[in-house]
């Protein structure tokens, strides 16, 4: 049985009490190299704990849902302000967990991933390249609801990224957890690249939304980060990144120490601007996400 899978076995008790589960080597994701958290906080301890897993079985009288394990495209309208004004639209991954709708009673952890500048377009199933959505393809019983929005190269331009957006995500993520089976205390945000720049800017502007925040190869304004002072935010950087300096990531983490947040900052010294795929494939990024819940 895989990390993953023991996750996902204790999800259903995730909303009564907090759950400490620790990382083993995974056949779904390549052990990647040991992370160096810098600096405090500890990171998550390596000791395997024994787990007496409940068995489950799904009432007969409950129906499976048709999307759950895969990806599957979606279209999202928000009508706008004045009479010519036309609606903002993003085209979105979703992934359901395998046992999604097994358990009616059941609420899921979100992730909601956004994309670099070279995924940008019409078409979503480019997403599945890099991030999470890769991920999410090859694991159908990956633990997390996962919302993937794609962004038009007119509305995050090469300048701007995510800025456009950071409303209609918003508005995205509320539609998400009105449609489907949402623990509303486990709503997490990442991106990588021009997506972690966004993270840090749709975090900043709405703090209370997440439980977490994972920002990868990107950076943003220090002068407003101590609004994400009471959000646990775990950065990743390349040291060799050549597209965006490890110091937009450092400024950014010395800016939220400085206002006593709880931030810890991951430097990968030989990785270069691909910084996600480590940590996208490491388990041990998950067990934490898990262990933080919305304030």
């Amino acid at each position: 049985m895989t990390d993953l899978s023991i996750v996902m076995l204790i999800l259903t008790g995730c909303a009564q009490a907090q759950v400490q589960i620790e990382p083993t080597t995974s056949t779904h994701i390549p052990v990647t190299p040991t992370l160096t958290p810098l600096p405090t906080p500890t990171p998550a301890p390596t000791a395997t704990p024994t787990l007496s897993l409940p068995t489950f079985t799904p009432a007969s009288s409950v129906i499976p849902v048709a999307e759950a394990g895969q990806q599957v495209a979606h279209v999202f309208e928000l009508e706008t302000e004045g009479s010519n004004a036309q609606p903002a639209r993003l085209n979105y991954l979703l992934f359901l967990p395998k046992d999604y709708g097994l358990d009616p009673q059941q609420r899921w952890p979100l992730i909601l991933f956004l994309h670099g500048i070279g995924e940008r377009g019409s078409d979503p199933e480019i997403l599945k390249k890099y991030g999470i959505p890769k991920v999410v393809e090859q694991q159908p019983d990956f633990p997390f609801i996962v919302v993937s929005p794609q962004c038009s190269p007119t509305r995050c331009s090469e300048y701007g990224g995510w800025h456009n957006e950071i409303d209609t995500l918003i508005a995205l993520l509320d539609e998400i957890v009105t449609s489907y089976a949402v623990d509303t205390e486990h709503l997490y945000l990442t991106g990588l690249s021009m997506g972690g720049f966004g993270a840090w800017e749709l975090g900043i502007a709405y703090p209370e939304q997440f439980a977490a925040i994972v920002p990868i190869a990107g950076g943003g304004n220090p002068q407003q980060v101590c609004a994400l002072k009471d959000v646990p935010v775990w950065v990743f950087h390349g040291a060799k990144d050549d597209v965006v300096p490890p110091s937009e990531s450092q400024r950014m983490v010395n800016a939220l120490k400085a206002c006593d947040g709880n931030v810890q900052f991951t430097l990968y010294p030989n990785a270069e601007h691909d910084s996600w795929t480590q940590t996208y494939d490491n388990p041990e990024l998950y067990t934490w996400l898990l262990q933080q819940t919305r304030r």
